[in-house]
């Protein structure tokens, strides 16, 4: 993600922790409600 997105507890996303520092991690993406919806229907998501 190149700008800068708030994230909120319970938000579903993909982070890539550093390799030099493992308590800080670069998000790459922020799934939509509807998006996380559907990874839940495919089993992609268990929740």
């Amino acid at each position: 993600m190149k700008k800068k997105t708030w994230i909120r507890e319970g938000d579903v996303v993909i982070a890539v922790p550093w390799e030099f520092q493992n308590e800080k991690a670069d998000v790459i993406w922020k799934y939509t409600r509807p998006q996380v919806d559907w990874l839940e229907r495919k089993g992609y998501l268990k929740g």
